[in-house]
């Protein structure tokens, strides 16, 4: 297929300016977002002690022992129980747990949990009568959500309006994300057929990293613009129903009932069972695992129920949610609903699966795990290319391009390890029990260690990579990667011996093999970053001279 060269120029121009600007950013949210595709995996690597069992649980409680907990707990006082808990029917134990400070929502460090357990009769004495309930308090952590975080809004602070300021910087930079898939393919549509799955090692490595680049782009194009699509929804979700606000006039945009008026009486909440099989005759093909109850002594009370089918398209990461009437067992359909005229829910519904991967279980998990980093590569790669054609036009590399590759080295790699040493020092400081004997808020709450550290890892990177320069930054930043993502499963193995729990081993275990595989793939890139720096010319960008020669250089601003 021919294009006219000028209007290859102009996309051309328009595919680097618009990867260069949202490239760093979109760098940290596919990171981060691939590796939220596991994040229950390692919210359960970082605190096993803390984690919830999880469905991969080979013998959960049995309902009557759920039903007892949530009997007695019922009659204890306590309004903030009675304003919202959650039950998970997939733990091997049964626990109720509700917020005593916080809430679930944002990104909160000082939330606290309260636990009600049931007391096993080797805790009961004597005088104590059976079906009591022991109550624990503990901080929430939320290692999870900091990735959650950092796919949603990069890790940049403050906010506008009820969001984070970084969520909407992220949906601008999914706008020209979008304008980069587009004009990229333009350019590529003249050579496609030649050159799609040509790998040219002999040309050098400029070339090698073209024709990469170019493969991860073009074959992973739909999981792009579906990225590129939900992410603009989900950040101007606000402004598009306000700009459809005109439209509807005085007529709600959603249709809301008559408000009820009715209170209820905790003592009237149908069993358990029947609450299950409620939700069950409603979707067979869905399993009900996880409840949160709501307003229960309210005139609206709400149980949420989490519905799993690991084989179906779902809303969540991993299911879908059905809202439910708890003491008239009414199905109250927001996204989940399998009855007619339910477009908007069911719209809502895929783009949330879309985004999340929610649609083909397992292997949907691990193809976006990997899809994200293949993009994250695609912008990492995509910002090398345009440092090396700069740089190749200039005798002397300039100080602009000095800065932007030591941006793009310190962005990358410094985000990267800012979560592996946060992962690694959560491990370790929970379990020393560092976290509570330490003095002040962060040692009494890890939540804030976790900031510290990513953000602290962060700076320290960036401020070093432009006191080196890219080139010596950028082995130095892989080889801190290796090293620190193979200490994770030393890490493990070393917790392991202090405190033997081989049920919390084997659940991790994933998690630190994977460790290692990163690990080999920095040291190779390590590798292949220190050969470059050894075959560049002197006044190339990514070589590394001694700093005797690299001070007599001439920089041309």
């Amino acid at each position: 297929m021919k294009v006219r060269a000028d209007i290859l120029r102009t996309y051309q121009s328009l595919h680097t300016w618009t990867g260069i600007c949202a490239g760093l950013l979109l760098f940290i949210g596919f990171y981060a977002g691939s590796l939220t595709m596991f994040k229950h995996q390692l919210q359960q690597w970082i605190s096993p002690a803390l984690s919830a069992a999880g469905a991969d649980n080979p013998t959960p409680a049995s309902l009557s022992d759920w039903q007892t907990l949530l009997d007695t707990t019922l009659q204890q006082p306590a309004p903030a129980l009675q304003a919202g808990f959650t039950l998970d029917l997939r733990e091997s134990a049964p626990v109720i747990r509700w917020y005593s400070q916080g809430n679930a929502r944002g990104l909160l460090l000082d939330n606290q949990l309260t636990e009600a357990r049931l007391v096993t009769p080797n805790q009961q004495d004597a005088s104590s009568q059976p079906n009591q309930i022991v109550l624990q308090q503990h901080t929430e952590n939320r290692f999870a959500d900091l990735l959650d975080y950092l796919h949603r809004s990069a890790g940049i602070g403050g906010e506008i309006g009820h969001d984070q300021a970084g969520v909407y910087l992220l949906g601008i930079a999914a706008v020209l994300y979008f304008l980069a898939l587009v004009s990229g393919v333009v350019i590529l549509l003249p050579t496609l057929t030649k050159t799609f799955f040509a790998l040219r090692t002999s040309k050098g490595s400029s070339r090698f990293w073209l024709d990469s680049h170019n493969l991860v782009g073009i074959a992973s194009l739909p999981f792009h613009l579906i990225i590129a699509w939900t992410v603009i929804v989900f950040a101007f979700h606000d402004l598009i129903y306000d700009g459809l606000g005109p439209f509807y006039g005085d007529t709600p945009m959603f249709a809301q009932g008559e408000p009820p008026r009715q209170s209820y009486d905790v003592a009237s909440l149908p069993p358990l069972a029947q609450q299950l099989a409620a939700a069950q005759a409603y979707s067979p093909a869905h399993q009900p695992v996880h409840l949160s109850y709501m307003r229960l002594t309210s005139p609206s009370p709400v149980v949420i129920i989490q519905m799993l089918n690991p084989d179906g398209m779902v809303r969540g990461p991993d299911a879908d949610y059905l809202y439910m009437h708890p003491y008239t067992l009414e199905i109250q359909p927001f996204t989940f609903s399998n009855q007619p005229g339910a477009d908007y829910g069911k719209t809502v519904m895929g783009l949330f699966a879309l985004h999340y991967g929610s649609y083909a279980g397992d292997w949907g998990r691990w193809g976006y795990f990997v899809m994200g980093l293949f993009g994250a590569f695609l912008f990492y790669s995509g910002n090398l290319l345009w440092l090396d054609k700069r740089s190749q036009k200039q005798q002397q590399v300039s100080r602009s391009t000095r800065i932007m590759a030591a941006l793009t080295v310190g962005v990358c790699l410094g985000s990267m390890l800012a979560v592996v040493l946060t992962l690694l020092s959560g491990k370790l400081l929970g379990g020393y029990g560092l976290g509570g004997n330490w003095p002040g808020t962060l040692g009494s709450n890890l939540n804030y260690a976790y900031l510290v550290s990513y953000y602290s890892v962060f700076v320290v990177f960036m401020i070093w990579t432009f006191w080196q320069g890219a080139a010596r930054a950028a082995y130095q930043g892989l080889l801190l990667l290796t090293v620190s993502c193979a200490a994770l499963p030393f890490a493990s193995l070393y917790l392991q011996w202090r405190q033997p729990d081989l049920s919390a081993f084997s659940s991790t275990v994933g998690v630190d093999l994977m460790a290692l595989l990163f690990a080999a793939i920095f040291a190779f890139a390590a590798y292949k970053t220190r050969q470059r720096q050894h075959n560049a010319s002197l006044h190339s960008l990514w070589s590394a001279p001694a700093k005797s020669e690299a001070a007599a250089a001439p920089v041309h601003s």
